[in-house]
């Protein structure tokens, strides 16, 4: 049908489908390279097929059956000659299809008597991946160096060794070294197998098996993903590593001799052909003779796999240089690319014809890609989104941590639904496929359809400065963050976050931040500092690096446990971390609200706490979003409000209030918190902690550190380039922050107790601040410091700035009284 000239192959190819196809006109298919476009000449021929001929089970000796054998293994030798395989070699198996072939392999090797070690690569399918549950060791090489590494090196602990990777990614059509499996053999001296998953590889490129001292033990392939139909797969077995099936313990129908089952169990094997002793049951005769009309369309239609591979090669090449040239008005770049960097495109020894990518706004947004891919859908375009089968590669491309997956499993995300931007990173990505269906119309259509619908050709409008009542540059403030601290354990000690590191502002405050507790295991109420003031010597530390949170005890509290540190996953889904359900729904009380926690039943955490502290108590967690299968079913939400002040008969004390506090449009919304007593975040002033501090000293007190008052952000003046310049207590006065480029409320001053009188380093109980506050800071009987912040979510979803809103130590901070909040337009939209 098709000619060595690229413009006669895409004519012939159109011609074809639209023949053959007329239904379908317009539509562009873009997934699973389009092989089922030519599944009905295949269908038609399978169909004459049957009607013509007369078949039977090939367990019997029948004509009907005997027909069937014939057929089927001259099926068999055409499949080893499509691969160059002498069937003196190689053996081919059957089976459901790709991941079928992989099972059989995993079975045998499952049934060693010491088990088997097992290594996979970085970029294989999920099937492929599947194995490491039925092996006694297992490991994931993430690069090729290291594979390169490790077949110089010994083998795997004496147990018998599989190692398999895929001769394509599925993901990003990026080609890996088919010189592994020569390698391994002759390095490892037969203790190691090879598994080669050629699924993805042979939908468009042919394989060549012609020597067998080079070829994989053990090779993998979907026939559907060649021919698009039949549903079929096969296993490809080097012969001389057939062995390995010796101690294969379960049989089926028509792979043994005979089987004793009444007063004795015994049975033989068949013995003369490897596919006799796997194929168990009836073999699929239907799809396999529907194989050999698949394999004659395919001929007829293409020829060798040699033209298909060239051709696609070209295409891939065409929609990689399409897509990379996409920009915006204001020159961002419309697609993310992920290309490994060892290959390219054209090159069809190191790229497939796949392109994987994520687009993004004129802003530098992502783009959802469940919306890319309803609007493909209308626009009849068949594209592939999601996690795409490739777990590794996917994570790699997207950088994302194992506690990253795991935590967005548990805020709900799954595999091709809407929540796929999460913390500013896209979850899966796009995939088109070209295929020998494809045409250069195809990849025409699906750049402009991208260019048309998710570029923006103009640049965007310049944002207005920010404005101010003052003579202050609009631009310039004297105050930045000094200070972020987390409080990932309730009134437990604080975690500094690291100057220049973003940290995550949610709905709820800041990311990690009092989302544990300690519960008493009698009443089931939240501890707190002021029953128990040595709760501030445990001291808790985030870890992203490995996903944890890590626990270690201070001062007094050392030599309390015999455990130096214990560690809980970030996570909040127990299954995926552990293979017993860590922890257990129960009802707890902080601050007055019964809420539903999840106890962690490990018997180590609760001692590790009930032994420092010298109470009977559970670690227990309030996650801010709940499993799809265990859902925050209590809400807890902030106490704190805008209120109004008076000053005494016009006494004027150091820090006492302005005369009024208007109430804005937010008034009287409460905003959602984790275990935080009364609002998201907390802030206090450097310079209202100096001025209060000088009062302290002045009557001869002790003066107090910032970590009493267990603040989550404090600001500071730049007082070595404007000396002189505090302002204590002019947040009183504060209505907003401009905190870098993140906007907060604030809801009200903070109420303190006695709690701020324990030294957070040694857990001593002293008189201040708390004597000085009352004297200066107290109104209606209550004692104020610090204030309430909530964050103001922006506007627009698409902005990064909202996709994952942060902030760091030493981001400008720019407040806003009442009257001031109107001169910045972009805060006014955000509060209107």
């Amino acid at each position: 049908m098709v000619e060595d000239d690229h413009g006669s192959y895409d004519q012939a190819l159109e011609e074809f489908r639209g023949r053959e196809y007329p239904m379908l006109q317009g539509t562009t298919y873009l997934d699973h390279a389009g092989t089922t476009l030519y599944a009905k000449s295949t269908i038609e021929r399978f169909a004459q097929d049957m009607t013509s001929n007369l078949y039977g089970n090939p367990h019997s000796a029948s004509n009907s059956s005997q027909l069937t054998t014939k057929r089927i293994e001259n099926i068999r030798l055409r499949l080893l000659g499509f691969l160059n395989a002498d069937p003196e070699d190689f053996d081919v198996v059957f089976v459901a299809n790709a991941t079928a072939g992989i099972k059989l392999v995993m079975d045998a090797f499952r049934d060693q008597e010491s088990g088997f070690w097992y290594g996979y690569h970085r970029d294989s399918h999920t099937s492929v991946i599947g194995v490491r549950e039925a092996a006694a060791k297992h490991h994931c090489f993430v690069s090729d160096v290291e594979v390169q590494q490790w077949i110089d090196q010994s083998d795997c602990d004496g147990l018998p060794g599989l190692f398999a990777y895929p001769a394509q990614s599925n993901m990003n059509g990026r080609r890996l070294p088919l010189e592994w499996s020569r390698r391994i053999r002759s390095k490892k001296h037969g203790a190691m197998y090879s598994l080669l998953d050629a699924a993805a590889l042979l939908s468009t490129t042919p394989l060549d098996l012609g020597d067998s001292e080079t070829s994989p033990d053990f090779t993998v392939l979907s026939l559907y993903k060649i021919f698009g139909f039949p549903d079929l797969g096969a296993l490809i077995i080097r012969k001389k590593s057939g062995g390995v099936f010796d101690t294969r313990r379960y049989f089926g129908g028509g792979t043994v001799e005979m089987v004793v089952c009444v007063r004795e169990q015994w049975h033989a094997k068949k013995a003369d052909m490897l596919h006799e002793r796997l194929e168990d049951g009836t073999l699929p005769i239907h799809s396999i003779m529907a194989l050999d009309a698949a394999m004659n369309v395919h001929e007829e239609l293409f020829g060798p796999l040699e033209r298909i591979s060239n051709h696609t090669a070209r295409l891939a090449a065409k929609m990689y240089e399409g897509l990379s040239s996409l920009r915006h008005g204001n020159g961002l770049t419309a697609c993310k690319i992920y290309k490994d960097p060892t290959s390219k495109y054209g090159d069809t020894k190191t790229q497939g014809p796949i392109v994987a990518f994520n687009l993004r706004n004129h802003q530098g947004g992502w783009v959802s890609n469940a919306e890319v891919e309803k609007l493909a859908a209308v626009k009849s375009i068949q594209i592939r989104t999601g996690g795409l089968c490739n777990p590794g590669g996917v994570a790699s491309s997207l950088d994302l941590a194992p506690w990253e997956m795991k935590e967005n499993f548990s805020a709900g995300q799954r595999c091709g639904n809407d929540n796929d931007i999460i913390r500013a990173k896209p979850t899966g990505m796009i995939r088109v496929s070209l295929g020998a269906m494809s045409t250069q119309e195809d990849v025409s259509s699906f750049v402009k359809f991208v260019r048309e619908f998710f570029v923006h050709d103009f640049p965007s409008p310049t944002t207005p400065p920010v404005t101010s009542l003052t003579a202050e540059p609009p631009t310039t403030s004297i105050l930045h963050v000094e200070s972020i601290s987390i409080y990932p354990i309730k009134s437990c000690a604080a975690w500094s976050v690291p100057p220049g590191q973003a940290w995550e502002v949610r709905r709820e405050g800041l990311a990690w931040d009092r989302e544990w507790c300690l519960v008493h295991q009698g009443t089931g109420a939240a501890l707190s500092q002021k029953r128990y003031p040595k709760m501030a010597l445990i001291r808790p530390s985030i870890d992203l690096e490995d996903g944890v949170v890590r626990i270690r005890l201070g001062g007094a509290l050392q030599t309390t446990t015999p455990t130096a540190e214990i560690t809980v996953p970030l996570s909040a889904d127990p299954r995926l971390f552990s293979d017993t359900e860590l922890y257990k729904d129960s009802t707890a009380r902080v601050c007055g609200d019964s809420i539903t926690a999840k106890i962690y039943k490990s018997s180590e955490i609760s001692a590790f706490f009930s032994q420092a502290l010298g109470v009977a108590c559970q670690l227990a967690r309030f996650p801010a979003v709940g499993s799809a299968t265990s859902p925050v079913t209590s809400a807890r939400h902030s106490k704190a409000h805008l209120q109004k002040y008076q000053k005494a008969g016009g006494m004027h004390i150091p820090g006492a209030f302005p005369n009024t506090r208007s109430l804005a449009p937010g008034y009287g919304v409460s905003k959602p918190i984790l275990l935080s007593n009364e609002s998201p975040i907390l802030t206090i002033s450097r310079s209202s902690l100096n001025r209060l501090n000088e009062v302290i000293k002045a009557e001869g007190g002790k003066a107090a550190q910032a970590e009493v008052f267990r603040a989550n952000i404090v600001v500071a003046e730049n007082l070595d380039s404007l000396p002189g310049a505090e302002q204590p207590y002019a947040e009183d006065d504060w209505r907003y922050l401009q905190i870098g480029q993140q906007y907060f409320e604030m809801l009200g001053p903070c109420r303190r107790c006695q709690m701020v009188c324990i030294d957070q380093n040694t857990a001593e109980r002293n008189q201040e601040p708390f004597v000085t506050l009352s004297k200066t800071r107290r109104f209606d009987g209550r004692v104020y410091f610090g204030e309430h912040t909530s964050h103001i979510a922006a506007n627009d979803a698409a902005s990064p700035l909202a996709q994952n809103p942060t902030i760091a130590v030493g981001d400008t901070v720019r407040p806003y009284r009442e009257e001031e909040a109107g001169e910045d337009s972009e805060l006014q939209s955000l509060v209107s």
